[in-house]
């Protein structure tokens, strides 16, 4: 693929020879480097220019991403998800894949032969799972469009004028061919042997039944969506008449467009619970043993087996439970580590009521230690990111299903904060000791710092800063747990023990994936695995095994990246002594985007040798 080189470069380069030519001779670069750098220059940006015309190409094939990025273009859309367009876009790759090896890598300058690395081996893996594309399950508690529409419309559809709402409506009548082609998707699933276990289909079912609950649906209180369509319209500046006829239009699309096309999503899904069974794992899936070994690959970045990560997952179990022994005398609890693991489970100090007061004084705490870390950042960071961020409660209509806590990014342009979201469905599953640990994972210094940075890095190719490697991500927000307890945080005994209880709970996640997913442990068998080694309530237990069931390897990723980071900061502590300082090792973490962790690991080390 031919490109120009930019405008900018061409500046920058005749700058640069300008300074040559009135140095002295005897300062003045060799005609030679002179040669190569402009080489390095021309070749650098025309492969710069490859990546974000292909990065923003993609973006522009799919509506949901241009939501979730701020970009209003095709907002009257949903995407394509037919086979059709999976292999289109496999062509495409394949394409950009055949046009990326025609660059000249030697010319290129060190940033960017990173880039092409990560463009390079992201295509050539996504051209090699093309063949894993059914292996997952489209339509679970965690997730999948029956929740996502109306979760999409609530926080990327903005309505700042008439186009903006007509956008929306148009989006509600577009649902039912996009229920379509997902009934399509799961049909091939059926047809391969591929089918969530039974137990998902209930909270689908559940979920799917909340958006239909309420006005314009039935009668009582407004629906999800229509509240916030009303309330959307509502705040424009536009007479009384033109907000009438919109909301007039909404209500006629949720009824004969929203309506018709969830309630043949029920059928549809209460036909396939009929069919499911009960096994858990990948093992069941055609060529179960191969998904999964490449999944974690994948997830982790790594070459780990599923024995490995079983076995590091063992011992990091036993280590953070001798810890939790040491707490708890200080506590002066008397008892086992099993009596003190109840206790904590049951005594009502550490819960809030499950009332909307003791819902709002979570959400008040939890805000009140995310703005302490904001005020402390200058001791760990030197680059911090220029996005606020928000604590938000999860909505009502996906509370019952979705994990306790998640991060959503801010928009492209920033206009949109970065969320953290506390699932406050049941306060027996939020106890106040992890309170804090919580905030800092999906908050700050943890996925807020990280993903908000990243975005905002200058330099760097899009793909680099909306890209994702899960085991440094999540591997960044248990580190960003442990952080704090550095600093004095966790003055509590109790918070600190909910610190290390959440990383226990990472911890146990390595036995239980691979249990499940390699060695056919039951749904029951890892849950009171789970419910043994970790102080978590049942009904918490319960959930996370069981999206660890509908999430092959994921859960894998947050220990194996934090035993990383923790492993390349002690290496650099070590070998550079007083040198060693804890905002630049931070700032090496993050400072080029998301990175697999093998080219973290020689990022730090090529930063050890400098110093």
């Amino acid at each position: 693929m031919k490109m120009k080189v930019s405008a900018l470069a061409l500046v920058v380069t005749g700058a640069l020879l300008a300074g040559c030519a009135n140095q002295p001779e005897s300062a003045a670069p060799k005609a030679s480097e002179n040669k190569t750098a402009v080489a390095e220059q021309n070749e650098s940006a025309k492969a710069n220019k490859m990546f974000d015309d292909a990065f923003m190409a993609r973006v522009m094939r799919s509506p949901m991403f241009q939501g979730y990025l701020g970009i209003k273009k095709d907002q009257d859309k949903w995407d394509d998800i037919s086979d059709a367009n999976a292999k289109k876009e496999l062509a495409i790759t394949k394409q950009q894949l055949a046009d990326l090896k025609k660059i000249d890598y030697d010319k290129l300058d060190t940033q960017t032969k990173l880039s092409y690395d990560l463009a390079k081996q992201s295509m050539e893996d996504e051209i090699a799972d093309f063949k894993w594309r059914f292996h997952d399950y489209p339509l679970n508690q965690m997730g999948g469009l029956h929740s996502q529409i109306p979760a999409f419309l609530i926080n990327q559809h903005p309505i700042s004028n008439v186009e903006d709402a007509k956008a929306y409506i148009s989006r509600l009548h577009g649902v039912p061919k996009l229920f379509e082609q997902l009934k399509v998707g799961l049909d091939i699933r059926t047809e391969k042997g591929i089918m969530a276990p039974k137990f998902t289909y209930k909270y689908v079912i559940s979920d799917s039944k909340n958006i239909l609950k309420g006005e314009p649906f039935d009668e009582g209180e407004d629906s999800t969506i229509w509240a916030d369509f009303k309330s959307k319209v509502d705040k424009l500046d536009i007479d009384k008449k033109q907000k009438n006829a919109l909301l007039y239009d909404a209500k006629q699309a949720m009824v004969s467009s929203v309506k018709p096309a969830y309630n043949d999503l029920i059928a549809y899904v209460e036909t396939l619970a009929s069919k499911a069974d009960a096994r858990d794992g990948a093992w069941k899936l055609p060529q179960g043993a191969a998904f999964y070994n490449n999944a974690l690959q994948r997830t982790t970045t790594t070459e780990l087996t599923a024995d490995e990560i079983h076995q590091i997952g063992l011992e990091e179990v036993a280590r953070i439970h001798d810890e939790m022994r040491q707490i708890m005398k200080k506590t002066g609890f008397k008892g086992t580590l099993q009596e003190f693991f109840k206790f904590m489970r049951h005594d009502k100090q550490f819960y809030y009521p499950t009332t909307e007061e003791g819902r709002t004084a979570y959400l008040n705490e939890a805000t009140a230690m995310i703005d302490n870390m904001k005020s402390r950042l200058d001791e760990l960071f030197i680059v911090k990111p220029k996005a606020d961020l928000l604590v938000k409660r999860v909505e009502a209509f996906r509370e019952k299903s979705v994990g306790k806590a998640f991060y959503q990014p801010p928009s492209m342009d920033g206009s949109r904060p970065g969320l953290y979201y506390a699932n406050l469905f049941d306060m027996a599953d939020m106890p106040t000791y992890q309170m804090e640990a919580l905030a800092y994972h999906e908050g700050i210094p943890g996925h807020h710092m990280q993903i908000a940075i990243a975005q905002e890095l200058e330099g760097l190719p899009m793909f680099r800063k909306f890209g994702r490697y899960t085991a440094y991500t999540e591997g960044w927000g248990l580190y960003s747990e442990y952080i704090p307890k550095e600093m004095g945080l966790y003055e509590d005994p109790y918070s600190d023990f909910g610190r290390l209880a959440m990383e226990l709970w990472r911890a146990c996640r390595l036995v239980v994936d691979t249990g499940i997913h390699a060695k056919q442990w039951t749904r029951e068998q890892a849950i009171n695995y789970q419910l043994e080694n970790t102080p978590n309530s049942k009904t918490d237990t319960v959930k996370a095994i069981e999206r660890y069931i509908l999430w092959p390897s994921q859960a894998t990723a947050y220990k194996i990246g934090m035993l990383k980071i923790l492993e390349l900061r002690e290496q650099a502590k070590q070998k550079m002594g007083s040198k060693f300082d804890i905002r630049e090792f931070h700032d090496v973490v993050l400072k080029n985007g998301p990175v697999p962790l093998t080219v973290l690991e020689s990022k730090v080390k090529a930063y050890i040798q400098s110093k």
